[in-house]
């Protein structure tokens, strides 16, 4: 059995972040400034709440006599206990018999175009050791982007205005970007447990590093960029942050309702549609958070039971990529145009040209990672260099069909010509037939591509970039 590490490297920086922004804050009510103190307090309270919330809600301990337990939680000390509960557990496995067993059977990661079975025995205190890390892999998730995304840039705007690092501050930003980075890192184990939960996934110290290198640039240059973007355009700022809210927000539901489902009412049976209504909304809530700052690898998908889409999209991935840097390059140029004296002390196009970078070299540790030391890549039906050829192949048939000179276009009539001869004369009204005619090879190319069924195992371009598999390791969508 493993020692719950993960477990008590959330429970610290849950307490350091907790720690910093509460001496922070006293530091802004001595120096008269309510604004900034009242803000720090909001995102560190608010998250911690929610933080409570979750883990009493995964261990189920409203509908248990545990009154301690829910006094701890009120005082917002959840978390320390229940990281005590779980060392205490881990301590006594061995000590004392297990009464009861169950048997779980996870498939191996195929190497040799084979996958074997495998049964292993699971007693009660690694059952309750699993729900202990699957509590805190989620309320990580929660802290990271509900509570230190908006933590870290709000210190960093702060220090873009007075032009200046204070010890506190300093200390609460690095703590809060570590807290940011482990939360995206945790969300993708999360999604390859639940995408290929059938088979026995070993995650390696070498992906580990990859996706905190991915992840640490994809975060730190994007809230950078909306620092500088929202230090000269304040104004401004509103309409871009609730913009990405609101598509990300909506698109998870959009998608529920053109699919045509029922409303899901598996979350849990004690629970209410209003219930149900309020978890799917903090639910896509936390999604469209997550995507602010960076791209969700848990896809959010209302219609599936599991309320997670399972399938490996490339495209969608490419896409969001794609958008995002231009979003952060237009951001840049926005505040380079409109930049004031404050900035003077700095070389702005490099520090432009920097932060575009950055972002680049998070776009590369993501290739590195899904193309290498991902830990079920054997299980894609498709490569990410092949899915990512896919969607620039149909990107550029899409813009060959939309161009001027490929539309269908109606030829002058031609002057009256002197008559030929009989056979001459068929040959050529067969030409000017065929040359009259709209050249539709374009667009039936496009749309058997576009509307080929997903189902079929074959080298359509829908399959290629859906890249969908299954636990049993077919290319059905």
């Amino acid at each position: 059995m493993r020692l719950p590490s993960s477990i008590f490297v959330s429970v610290s920086l849950f307490t350091a972040e907790t720690t910093a922004a509460l001496y922070l804050s006293s530091t802004y009510r001595s120096a008269g400034d309510q604004i900034w103190q009242g803000l720090t307090l909001l995102f560190t309270l608010v998250p911690s709440v929610l933080v409570q919330l979750t883990l009493t809600f995964i261990h189920r301990d409203l509908g248990r006599d545990r009154p301690l337990v829910l006094l701890l939680h009120i005082l917002q000390l959840g978390p320390i206990v229940r990281c005590l509960e779980a060392f205490c557990i881990y301590g006594s496995v061995g000590r004392v018999e297990e009464p009861y067993v169950s048997i779980t059977r996870k498939k191996q990661i195929p190497r040799g175009g084979q996958s074997e079975e495998v049964e292993r025995q699971v007693g009660q205190a690694e059952g309750k050791l699993f729900t202990h890390r699957a509590a805190f892999v989620r309320s990580s998730v929660i802290q990271a982007f509900l509570g230190s995304a908006p933590q870290l840039t709000l210190q960093l705007y702060i220090c873009a205005l007075q032009q200046g690092v204070s010890i506190g501050r300093g200390t609460l930003m690095v703590i809060s970007l570590l807290s940011i980075v482990y939360g995206a890192l945790r969300c993708n184990i999360l999604a390859i447990k639940i995408k290929y939960d059938d088979y026995e996934v070993d995650v390696r110290p070498v992906a580990y590093m990859c996706i905190f290198l991915w992840r640490s640039f994809e975060i730190a240059s994007r809230v950078v960029v909306l620092v500088l973007f929202s230090s000269v355009l304040q104004l401004w700022i509103l309409p871009v942050v609730l913009l990405n809210f609101i598509v990300f927000f909506f698109y998870p539901w959009i998608l529920f309702w053109l699919s045509h489902s029922p409303f899901p009412e598996n979350i849990e049976k004690t629970l209410t549609r209003v219930g149900t209504t309020i978890v799917l909304c903090l639910l896509t809530f936390l999604y469209a958070g997550i995507n602010m700052f960076c791209w969700s690898a848990v896809q959010v998908k209302l219609c599936d039971p599991d309320l997670i889409n399972k399938s490996q999209n490339w495209y969608r991935m490419a896409v969001y990529y794609v958008l995002r840097f231009v979003e952060n390059a237009s951001l840049l140029l926005l505040w380079f145009m409109y930049k004031t004296e404050v900035y003077n002390f700095i070389c702005a196009p490099l520090l432009v040209l920097l932060l575009l970078l950055a972002y680049g070299i998070a776009i590369f540790f993501m290739l590195v990672f899904y193309q290498f030391c991902h830990p079920c890549r054997r299980l894609f039906s498709s490569s990410m260099t092949q899915g990512l050829w896919t969607c620039s192949s149909l990107l550029c048939l899409s813009c060959n069909s939309a161009s001027p000179q490929n539309r269908p276009t109606r030829k002058s009539p031609c002057p009256p010509t002197r008559k030929e001869p009989a056979n001459d004369g068929a040959q050529d009204t067969s030409s000017d037939t065929t040359d009259d005619m709209p050249n539709e090879t374009t667009y039936d190319m496009l749309n058997d591509t576009v509307c080929d069924s997903p189902n079929k195992v074959s080298n359509s371009i829908c399959v290629g970039i859906n890249g969908d598999i299954n636990h049993s390791v077919s290319c059905n969508a």
